[in-house]
């Protein structure tokens, strides 16, 4: 059932452009030819989402779950990475530009290697800061994956990706079409939520980078009463994102983001509380392990244009170019 549905998400108009040459484990061929159409323009370029940092981050009660109890629920937005790869015969070595992403030149030179295909040169072009919490790594990375795919007219498993970012990173769940529960640090699915509800976030950086790597070897454990609040905020979820509940996005991204405040303080958190609640936002989100804080709002509510403007007024003090970033919203 899980792969049924995963791979309508993928077949979804919004999602499909990215997702066709990747699929899951489970699908067989009768599946993946329901369920989408070889693109009638072949193109090694690739994509993935970002993410505005996390809805929810936290860790789970030993009990309730198998396995590793970290985990993140993504967000996705519509800013990407963009990769391009040129294979040349001959060889298994992969030369990436820009030089210094070096992840994506080793999820590369591991991949061509699993599909015995040829390795060859890896372009990176990203629209996602690095180092801010909105997912670039990851993205960097299975766009480079999904990239190689298409270049030889395969199609790579979800789990394969998975496992070669595993070796790399802690990673966000940005693999998958549409909104996941996510374990980073194994880089597995705990699962899959849907489609976020068309939601507009004002975006603000507090400056500053974070590593992936760094971040999670610092941060501590999490005590039981409070995770017992982490599974209870990852119920919610299941529930008010297939609905499209907005206002209870809006509050379960606020509560995790003052839950991790006690860890990893943002330094405005505070005043961005209180802007939200003066325009009557749907609540806060943080980049649990970067340096961005946002403000929700529902982007098809008929007062929409309104209170965008007043957020912007009231966040401008904190940032004098604040960005506006949109949920990828599938077809529900």
């Amino acid at each position: 059932m899980l792969t049924r549905e995963l791979l309508k998400a993928a077949a979804d108009e919004v999602w499909k452009p990215y997702m066709y040459h990747q699929t899951f484990d489970g699908a067989d061929a009768a599946q993946i030819a329901e369920d989408g159409q070889q693109p009638m323009v072949h193109s090694s370029d690739a994509l993935c989402c970002g993410t505005f940092g996390e809805l929810l981050q936290g860790q789970l009660p030993v009990r309730s779950v198998p396995g590793d109890p970290h985990f993140l629920v993504t967000m996705p937005i519509a800013v990407f990475a963009r990769a391009h790869f040129m294979p040349i015969a001959g060889t298994r070595s992969v030369s990436v530009y820009p030089p210094h992403k070096v992840k994506a030149k080793r999820l590369a030179e591991n991949l061509v290697v699993a599909l015995s295909v040829s390795g060859g040169i890896l372009l990176l072009q990203s629209e996602l800061p690095e180092g801010k919490g909105l997912a670039s790594s990851s993205a960097d990375l299975v766009a480079t994956a999904r990239s190689i795919a298409s270049c030889f007219k395969v199609r790579v498993r979800t789990s394969l990706i998975e496992k070669l970012m595993a070796e790399i990173e802690p990673s966000d769940g940005v693999m998958y079409p549409g909104a996941v529960a996510y374990r980073q640090r194994s880089c597995s699915l705990l699962s899959f939520l849907g489609q976020m509800p068309p939601l507009a976030i004002v975006g603000i950086d507090e400056g500053g980078t974070v590593e992936t790597i760094d971040y999670d070897h610092r941060r501590g454990e999490i005590p039981a009463n409070q995770r017992e609040q982490y599974h209870e905020l990852l119920e919610r979820a299941r529930i008010a994102i297939p609905q499209g509940d907005t206002a209870a996005v809006g509050r379960i991204a606020t509560t995790s983001a003052l839950l991790h405040q006690e860890r990893v303080p943002k330094e405005h958190l505070n005043s961005i509380l209180k802007a939200a609640e003066a325009t009557d936002a749907l609540g806060v989100i943080v980049a649990h392990s970067g340096t961005m804080i946002g403000i929700l709002l529902d982007r098809v509510a008929a007062d929409f244009p309104q209170k965008l403007r007043s957020v912007l007024a009231h966040v401008s003090p904190f940032d004098n170019s604040p960005k506006i970033y949109l949920t990828m919203t599938g077809c529900r």
